[in-house]
């Protein structure tokens, strides 16, 4: 509910749209509850929990009172802002099962202060994001039994905001829809022993310079499903996304991704494209570095990598040319993806100008270093490692 208030200088009243407020949280239980399916039968993203949260926005009124709900159908104006113009934002986050069988976040904080950056950008209702933090941990709390124990799995967080602003002029959405849902998941790559292979695309761009590219919008990811089908159809899991005509590598799909070279003293160079407004900021992707650098200051150990390996971190323009020159000459070591929902993914070959660059190859699919990453990062989400409070229990 708005708030009205008197101001003491002029005696007028100022009317102060109503805060997104957990406390009003209300909670409707589903009355029969759907049954859990079996770890390996599910598929990323396809199966939907009882329930889900949802808070609206209008201008007068402010937030309304959150509310978790069994989950179905949203109800919007056709002429919703979210339909014709696109202002659709969202995060992508994950529930684990600690040790002793709590529920954990991985860095939520991070989600949430990418999620009110997204939000601004196309100018959506402001809003804080303790309390969004707060009634996602309310939700999993809720559905923490389709929390899948199994190593590798866990239950996907997508909190979403889209806006409902029911005109058809062009301006941005003074109204707005919050809505959290959960879905349990396994891994993401299936049966990518051999790494998961790249098409390197320079004819369309994920993003572009001044664009949204570093933003989590629904509109970034629309226009790559098109060469995403091209890819397929020769051949390849995912496209290389090059910018420009110096072909500028920026993403792998919707992962970042991280190249391993030789140097001469026989240290390794862990490069990553620099955060240039074309490329998503990822929360793996931060923790990718940082963990990289714990590990050469000996604060903590990859496993399988032995301590004395200095890995060398680099955000810097990366070209294809320079990543096939690298390859050519022996020293490309490993090449991988990461992402909230592969954490790690192995790239196994590269499809560029007519031919494959074929990285190599290790059992399982990970080089040592993707690997030590994967099992430290793993071990930190789910609570069997502590590591700078990453790893945030809900309840």
């Amino acid at each position: 509910m708005a708030i009205d208030k008197v101001n003491g200088t002029n005696g007028a009243i100022q009317h102060t749209p109503a805060e997104l407020d957990a406390s009003k949280l209300v909670t409707t239980l589903a009355n029969e509850l759907k049954p859990v399916p079996t770890p390996e039968s599910l598929v990323f993203g396809e199966t939907k929990t009882d329930h889900m949260l949802v808070v609206n926005y209008d201008p007068v009124n402010g937030w309304s009172a959150p509310e978790i709900k069994p989950y179905g159908p949203l109800s919007f104006d056709p002429m919703s802002s979210c339909f014709q113009y696109c202002t659709n934002i969202f995060e992508g986050m994950k529930a684990y099962v600690g040790p002793n069988g709590e529920a954990r976040l991985f860095r939520p904080e991070k989600n949430m202060a990418r999620l009110a950056r997204s939000a601004k950008r196309v100018a959506l209702p402001p809003f804080d994001t303790s309390v969004v933090l707060t009634l996602i941990k309310r939700l999993i709390e809720v559905e923490s039994r389709w929390i899948p124990s199994l190593p590798g799995y866990s239950l996907y967080v997508r909190p979403t905001i889209v806006g409902t602003r029911s005109a058809l002029g062009v301006a941005a959405s003074d109204s707005a829809c919050l809505y959290i849902i959960v879905s349990p998941t396994g891994p993401y790559f299936r049966g990518v022993a051999k790494g998961i292979s790249l098409l390197a695309e320079g004819d369309c761009v994920r993003a572009w310079p001044g664009g949204t590219g570093g933003h989590k919008l629904g509109l970034n990811y629309a226009p790559g499903f098109l060469p995403q089908r091209t890819a397929a159809k020769q051949g390849y899991d995912q496209i290389l996304w090059l910018l420009g005509e110096e072909e500028k590598v920026t993403e792998v799909g919707a992962m970042n991704v991280f190249i391993a070279v030789k140097r001469e003293d026989g240290d390794v160079d862990l490069i990553t494209p620099a955060l240039d407004g074309t490329i998503l900021p990822g929360i793996t992707r931060e923790s990718t570095l940082a963990l990289a650098n714990a590990h050469t200051s000996g604060k903590v150990h990859l496993p399988g990598v032995p301590q004395t390996l200095r890995l060398h971190t680099h955000e810097r323009d990366l070209t294809m040319a320079e990543i096939a020159k690298y390859h050519e000459e022996g020293r490309l070591l490993e090449s991988f993806g990461v992402g909230t929902a592969v954490v790690v993914a192995p790239i196994g070959r590269i499809g560029w100008k007519g031919k494959d660059l074929v990285l190599p190859a290790y059992e399982g699919g990970l080089g040592p270093i993707g690997q030590g990453l994967w099992t430290t990062i793993v071990d930190i989400q789910t609570g069997k490692k502590d590591y700078e409070g990453w790893s945030v229990p809900c309840f």
